[in-house]
Formats: structure tokens, sequence, C-alpha cells
């Protein structure tokens, strides 16, 4: 049976709802472990948001075209180190320059912009360009920045994760919109169930996946897009291109031992596109269920049915 007693602390972060969920504790013991979670995703938004004029990327991004470079501490030099291990792996594909893509497109106020408008942002982009020796980063270049904004947010389930075993959490899990980090099954050792959103009826889930650690992450391209002549524009963009993918996939979640890892995995496949991204993933050996344009729904390894 399920322990029925669950605690649930929501709160903001990151830009969207985030909850800790706890199982078999009290609810002082509770309130001392959600302080200590919120406390440390917090935290995180603090020093590496882009809106921020005081984060580690305000810092990082004034040293574009100035010949000046910054000294990192140990916890971004590890961002910074992982970032440059996707952007290879991915073949260019994870690139956490490619924020300023923003700059041309707009999801919140749609409009499709011209491809001159997008060329002259592309020289700003790429890993390549950046001068990055451990622990110091600088930007060559006038009006290039770095966004850890592709990948704080599952670094942060994992940490949030990590805080709450510290705190004596032991079941559980840590959902930071929509991505979740498992601290432990119920108490009797019965799995979480884990529901994937369903892209076309997003209140209603297309799987539910048995999860005893581990994490989940997701990505689609339903969540933010606009149509323009009969075709729909997500906010995922080829930072190779400049464009935004094709919509091909509707989403994909990948299951690994750490939300930092199955984000960046998510994000990936979206990038690479049905056939390659579903290659991709076979080849990893993720977890993972994908969905495309059509609602047909494919699954990788699912037969394990916890991490």
């Amino acid at each position: 049976m399920h322990d029925p007693l669950a605690i649930s602390h929501p709160f903001k972060a990151m830009g969207g709802p985030c909850e800790l969920r706890l199982y078999g504790v009290g609810a002082p013991e509770a309130a001392t472990i959600a302080a200590a979670v919120e406390g440390e995703v917090r935290r995180l938004e603090r020093r590496y948001s882009r809106y921020r004029d005081d984060s580690i990327t305000a810092q990082i991004n004034a040293t574009a075209g100035t010949g000046r470079s910054l000294e990192v501490d140990p916890e971004s030099a590890a961002l910074l180190n992982y970032a440059q291990t996707a952007w290879e792996q991915s073949e260019g594909l994870f690139d956490i320059t490619s924020g300023v893509l923003r700059r041309t497109w707009n999801f919140k106020q749609p409009r499709l912009p011209t491809q001159a408008e997008i060329d002259t942002v592309r020289p700003l982009i790429g890993w390549q360009k950046v001068s990055w020796c451990d622990p110091c980063i600088s930007l060559p270049e006038r009006g290039m920045e770095v966004d850890f904004g592709g990948y704080v947010k599952e670094y942060a389930a994992d940490r949030a994760v990590a805080v709450a075993r510290e705190q004596g959490a032991r079941h559980g899990f840590v959902d930071l919109a929509g991505d979740i980090a498992v601290i432990g099954p119920h108490p009797d050792q019965s799995p979480l169930a884990v529901g994937i959103r369903d892209p076309k009826r997003p209140e209603e889930a297309i799987a539910v996946i048995p999860m005893r650690y581990g994490a989940i992450a997701s990505s689609g391209s339903y969540e933010r897009y606009f149509e323009h002549e009969g075709r729909r524009y997500c906010h995922i963009l080829d930072p190779l291109t400049g464009w935004p993918i094709s919509d091909e996939i509707a989403s994909v979640s990948v299951i690994a031992e750490a939300c930092l890892v199955a984000g960046t995995a998510t994000t990936i496949a979206m990038l690479k596109g049905r056939v390659e991204g579903t290659k991709w993933l076979e080849d990893l050996g993720l977890p993972y269920v994908l969905v495309d344009a059509a609602g047909a729904v494919r699954t990788g390894k699912m037969e394990q049915d916890e991490i």
C-alpha cells in the first residue's frame, strides 16, 4: 500500500510552478526540509538568472568584447565544463551561447523575423568562440552571451534532491516546472507514478512511468509556438540555423540517473529531429518516451521500470 499521507510544498521559481512532495515524514520535519529545498533552488536562480545584474551570468556576459576574463567558482566551472561536453557530443546543437536568438524571436509577441535579422545575431553564436580555460572565461565579441537557462533548472532539481536527502528525506520527489527528480520511493518501497503529459491534451497523461530513483525531464514543441501562414513555429531554436526546429516531434521525455542528463538529452533529441533524435537516444541507452506530431508514441528501454 502507498503511504496516503503526502505533504506537498508548492512554490514558484525559475519561471514556473514547483513542488516538493514528501512521504513518511511529519509536518515539522517536512517544513525544515521544504525550507532547505526551496532555499537551494532560489540560490541557484539568483546565481544564474539572466534577468539579474548581480548574477554570475551577468558577470560573464559583461566580459563580451572587453578583452577581460572572469574567474568563476568551482560550481560554475563544473556547469561550464558540462556545457562544453554537451556541445561537443551534440555536434554544436546544445549551445549556451544561442540565447541571443531571442533578440529576433519573441514568442510572447509573435512575429516572423527575416533571414537578414537572424543573420545579424548568428555570428554571436558558437561555443567554440568562447575563451574557456577552467576557471577563467571571456566572451571575445561584443554582444555575445552565455545563458544557463537551458540546463540550470535540471541541475537545480538534482541539487534539491541532494539537499532533501541531507535533511533526512527518503521518500518523495522534486518537480521544477515539469522536470522531476526522485528522492526515493514510497515508504513501502513501491514506485512513484510519474505521468507524462499528452501534447494534444496537456491536462492528461499519455504515459505513466513507475520510478523509485532517478529523474525524468521533458521537452515539447507544443508548449510555446505561433502559427504563420499555416506553419507552426515553436520556441526551440536550432543554434546552427537560427530557425525553430521542425514540428515532427511533439514531445520527448527521458529518464536518467540525473535530471541534468535527462534534460540535456531531451533538448538534443528535439533538435536532432524524429529519426536522428530517436537513434541518438537509442545509442545512449536512455529510457525515453517520444510522441511525434501525429500523436504516435515510441518508447525505448522502458522495460526497465525504474532507475
